[in-house]
């Protein structure tokens, strides 16, 4: 009797939970660090889409105050 196993079933349970814990954790953690990536990635090109008008609207805006200031007579 004592070379027995026994078969415990409340630890097979409890490594059971455990493991499937684990999987979903890591789960979440690569949809947050995928999110995390993304919105890296992301944030300079939104920055640079949103100074490119104001960009362009100065440096028209600069162009045409040089060709007034070309044609205009001097006094």
């Amino acid at each position: 009797m004592a070379n027995e196993t026994t078969f415990d079933i409340s630890a097979v349970f409890s490594n059971l939970v455990e493991t499937a814990g684990k999987i979903g954790q890591q789960q979440v953690d690569l949809l947050t660090n995928g999110f995390k990536s993304l919105t890296t990635a992301v944030e300079p090109l939104g920055k640079a889409a949103l100074e490119l008008p104001g960009n362009v609207v100065n440096t028209v805006t600069q162009t045409f105050q040089n060709v007034t200031t070309a044609i205009v007579p001097k006094k």
